[in-house]
C-alpha cells in the first residue's frame, strides 16, 4: 500500500504529481490521510461527491478556523467567498454574478480580448522573444477581469500580488510568513475596494453600465441582502479567481503545445481544433489540482463508510487522467472527444467564469500559433512549488 500524506508531501511531488496520482488511483483510490481526511483520485468517486451537495458541503469554516484563526482576515475572506458557501447563500450570491457571464455580455467582451492578444503578439514580433507568464498569460485574463470590475490599469500588478498571497494560503501547509502576508493582502485588498466603492458613491457618474462592482453596489442598495463584507469579499474572489486559473491555463497550454510541436501543426492546419485543444489543455494540466468537500452526514464512497465531518481532497489532476474515463490519459491530444474533464468543477459550484476562460484560451492558442507556428522554448519552464494551484512561474519563448 502506498504511503502518502497530503500534509507531508515528498520533495519531488510537483514535478512527479501525475505519477503519484496514478499510483494512488491503482493502489489506494480511497486513501485515508494521516489527519483522518480522505484523498480521492478516481473520476467516478469525485463526480459522485460533486453531484451530491446535500451531503458534501463546500463550507470550510470547520477547516479554516484552526488553520487561519477565527478572527483573521484570511478566515473572513475564505469563509465569505462564493466558492466556500452552501445554498441558500451560494445561490443568492451567485445569482448576482450571473449577468456578467451571459452570452450577450461575453460577446461584448470578444473584441477587447482580440485586441489585447494582438497587442501582445505585436510585442513578440518586435522583440523576437517573450516571457509568457508576465507578458501574455497573466496580462490577458487580469486585463479582462479588471475591466469588468472597473479596476484602474495601473493597479493590476498590485492586484496580482495580493491574489497570489491570498490564494497561496489555501495550500495544504503554509508557513507563518505566508499567513502574515496573506492576512495583510486581504487587509490591503479590502481597503483598496472600499476606496473604489466610496469613489462611486460620492460620484454616481463614475459607475459604468455593465461594471460588476457598480452592479453589485446597486444590488446591495436595492435590498438583495448583500452585506458590505460580502460585497468586498466577492469582488476579491472574482478578481483572484478570474485571472489566477486562467493564467495557469494559458501558461500550461502554451508549454504543452511547445512540448508537442506536432499538435501545433494540427492546430495551424485546422484552426477549428482550438475548442477541443482548450479542453485538452484543461484536462491535461488542471489549473486547480485539488478541491475539497466536507461530509455533513454519514455516507459511503465506493462501499467505504465515511463518517460525518470527514474532509475529502478531490484530486482533480488525478481524475482528469483516469484511464477509465480518458483513453491514453497521458497523451496530449488536441482533438480528444469526448473530454468531460473536471477542471471547472461540476454541479452547483461549477466555475461561473468557465465560458469566459474558454474564450480567452481558444483565441490565445489560435492566434499565437497561426501567427508564429515555429515558436520554440528558450529554456525549460519553471514550476511553482504550489500543489493546489498548478502554476508555471516562468516560460521563455522565442520566434
Amino acid at each position: 500500500m502506498i504511503s502518502f500524506d497530503i500534509m507531508k508531501l515528498p520533495n519531488d511531488f510537483v514535478p512527479n504529481a501525475y505519477q503519484y496520482f496514478e499510483q494512488l488511483r491503482q493502489e489506494s483510490p480511497i486513501h485515508w490521510n494521516g489527519d483522518g481526511s480522505l484523498i480521492l483520485t478516481r473520476y467516478e468517486d469525485i463526480v459522485a461527491v460533486y453531484r451530491n451537495p446535500d451531503v458534501w458541503s463546500s463550507d470550510k469554516k470547520a477547516v479554516f478556523k484552526p488553520k487561519f484563526g477565527a478572527q483573521s482576515l484570511l478566515y473572513e475572506h475564505h469563509t465569505t467567498s462564493l466558492v466556500f458557501r452552501d445554498p441558500p447563500d451560494h445561490t443568492r450570491i451567485r445569482r448576482l454574478f450571473q449577468h456578467a457571464f451571459t452570452p450577450k455580455a461575453l460577446i461584448a467582451l470578444e473584441p477587447r480580448i482580440h485586441s489585447l492578444i494582438d497587442g501582445y503578439l505585436d510585442q513578440l514580433a518586435d522583440r523576437k522573444k517573450m516571457e509568457v507568464v508576465s507578458d501574455f498569460s497573466f496580462r490577458l485574463p487580469v486585463e479582462v477581469v479588471c475591466d469588468m470590475l472597473g479596476a484602474p490599469k495601473e493597479d493590476r500588478e498590485l492586484i496580482r500580488d495580493w491574489a497570489l498571497q491570498i490564494l497561496g494560503a489555501l495550500e495544504p501547509q503554509i508557513s507563518d510568513k505566508q499567513m502574515l502576508s496573506g492576512n495583510k493582502a486581504v487587509e490591503n485588498f479590502k481597503a483598496y475596494l472600499q476606496d473604489q466603492i466610496a469613489t462611486r458613491r460620492r460620484n454616481p457618474s463614475a459607475r459604468r453600465e455593465g461594471e460588476i462592482l457598480s452592479d453589485l453596489m446597486t444590488a446591495e442598495e436595492e435590498g438583495s441582502r448583500l452585506t458590505e463584507t460580502e460585497l468586498l469579499h466577492q469582488c476579491i474572489f472574482m478578481l483572484n479567481a478570474g485571472h489566477e486559473t486562467s493564467t495557469n491555463m494559458l501558461s500550461h497550454g502554451i508549454h504543452e503545445f511547445l512540448q508537442n510541436p506536432g499538435e501545433i501543426d494540427r492546430l495551424v492546419k485546422n484552426p477549428g481544433l482550438s475548442e477541443t485543444a482548450t479542453e485538452e489543455v484543461l484536462r491535461y494540466q488542471a489549473p486547480i489540482q485539488i478541491n475539497n468537500r466536507l461530509a455533513l452526514s454519514d455516507t459511503e464512497i465506493g462501499k467505504f463508510k465515511i463518517p460525518s465531518g470527514t474532509t475529502v481532497h478531490l484530486m482533480l489532476g488525478a481524475a482528469n487522467r483516469d484511464p477509465s474515463q480518458f483513453p491514453e490519459p497521458n497523451l496530449f491530444d488536441i482533438a480528444r472527444r469526448p473530454n468531460r474533464h473536471l477542471s471547472f468543477g461540476l454541479g452547483i459550484h461549477i466555475c461561473a467564469g468557465n465560458t469566459l476562460a474558454r474564450i480567452e484560451a481558444r483565441m490565445a492558442f489560435e492566434k499565437l500559433f497561426q501567427r508564429f507556428p515555429k515558436i520554440k522554448l528558450s529554456r525549460p519552464a519553471e514550476l511553482s512549488d504550489r500543489v493546489r494551484f498548478r502554476e508555471v512561474t516562468r516560460l521563455e519563448i522565442e520566434i
